[in-house]
């Protein structure tokens, strides 16, 4: 399982899970396995302390089942792994209430990964889960309760193997779901080898595992939220930082058992699995060989990417920065050249601020008082002589009465 929060106290995880540092990845498995069926959230409700160790034996598996994360924790401790941890919670402890925020936040779009029933795992280590056939190129659709599991077999020949196959899960109620893989065990029981999210691409969720020879890589969609979360600015260069190795890149001739869990917080999930052959998609399959090349390529050059466009734009704020100082600078400059401009003058605002005319000079003398009448075009020349005619027609009209 991938995922989990970090515990209160972390510890090695070597020591948490009883193995070796040389200790292969089955050994591993096989350990988690067991401890983590032992301090299950669903078989010790009221046991807070196998809780707390329930995480640690999780945190710690996702650690040394993973090997990058195994590498890093190797080379430089919990420092170098625990920013590329995200949580995993257990809807069967969760309650009502939280189980309503949860199924909020994903329905938002926030990445939520949860926990498989103990049950669930137990009864498939036991073998007494109900195993129904699904033939190479069938399909067979149905719903499955929440935090339960429908279980298939796939029987593959020595020639479909050497193929390629691939099983996928679609929904188009966009339902969320986890499909599941499992190994045989010893004792007849089935032991959980793979899990993978289902995730919302298109107008559908799907989930799909692809034993097809060559490495394919699943997209964890919680790494980049994670990413995102502590940097919005580098949202577009940690879009591929999600990518992650699939365990498995092949399978032998056999029966092999995959499930498709219900992860959906309070409905059934609807789905359709199907099995296929990779020899009747021949050209689809060098298709996703060629295209998760370039993908893999293409993260590999937007980190060396990031580096330059990170010096580039410190660079742009710089002379951005740099810009916004001279511009104000500059209208200082300009503001103080006009007022200075604007000091050459003898006439006072009464402000006490010079004014010119138009033509360059002032039209007062010093001490010589303004004359309303001065200009002939003036309004108040126009007033005077307008009611200078009208009292001159009054006065005619009386002298015509008089005679």
């Amino acid at each position: 399982m991938e995922g989990p929060s970090a515990p209160a106290i972390r510890r090695d995880p070597y020591e948490v899970l009883c193995v070796a540092r040389d200790s292969t990845d089955q050994e591993i498995k096989t350990a988690y396995r067991k401890l983590a069926l032992k301090y299950h959230p669903d078989k010790n409700a009221s046991n807070p302390e196998a809780s707390e160790r329930f995480k640690e034996v999780a945190y710690s598996y996702s650690i040394l089942s993973d090997p990058e994360k195994r590498r890093q924790y190797d080379t430089a401790g919990f420092e170098a792994v625990e920013d590329s941890m995200d949580m995993e919670i257990d809807l069967s402890n969760l309650g009502t209430v939280n189980t309503m925020f949860a199924a909020l936040f994903s329905k938002l779009g926030v990445p939520i990964k949860t926990t498989i029933s103990a049950n669930v795992l137990e009864e498939a280590l036991n073998g007494t889960v109900t195993v129904r056939p699904l033939p190479i190129g069938t399909s067979v659709s149905g719903k499955v309760d929440k935090q339960c599991a429908h279980f298939f077999g796939v029987t593959i020949s020595d020639e479909q193997a050497e193929a390629g196959i691939v099983v996928r899960v679609t929904s188009a109620a966009q339902s969320k779901f986890k499909l599941l893989y499992f190994e045989q065990e010893v004792n007849g029981g089935y032991g959980l080898a793979l899990q993978e999210e289902s995730e919302k691409t298109g107008k559908v969720t799907s989930a799909g595992m692809y034993f097809l020879h060559f490495q394919v890589y699943r997209m964890d969609s919680t790494v980049n939220a994670l990413a995102i979360a502590k940097d919005p600015e580098s949202a577009f260069f940690r879009r591929l930082e999600g990518l992650q190795p699939c365990e498995v890149s092949e399978i032998k001739a056999g029966t092999h058992i995959f499930a498709v869990y219900g992860d959906n917080f309070f409905k059934t999930a609807s789905y359709t699995i199907e099995a296929l052959c990779a020899k009747s998609f021949e050209d689809t399959t060098e298709k996703l060989k060629d295209i998760e090349a370039q993908i893999l390529s293409k993260r590999n050059e937007l980190r060396q990417f990031e580096t330059e466009y990170r010096k580039a734009l410190a660079h742009y704020q710089e002379v951005t920065n740099r810009y916004s100082q001279e511009k104000q600078s500059v209208d200082e400059l300009l503001k103080q050249r006009d007022s200075i401009h604007a000091s050459f003058t003898v006439t006072k605002t009464p402000n006490g601020i010079g004014v010119n005319l138009s033509n360059g000079s002032t039209s007062k003398v010093p001490g010589e008082a303004e004359s309303p009448l001065e200009d002939g075009n003036s309004d108040g020349g126009k007033d005077k002589s307008s009611k200078k005619k009208w009292f001159n027609l009054n006065l005619k009209g009386s002298d015509k009465k008089l005679g």
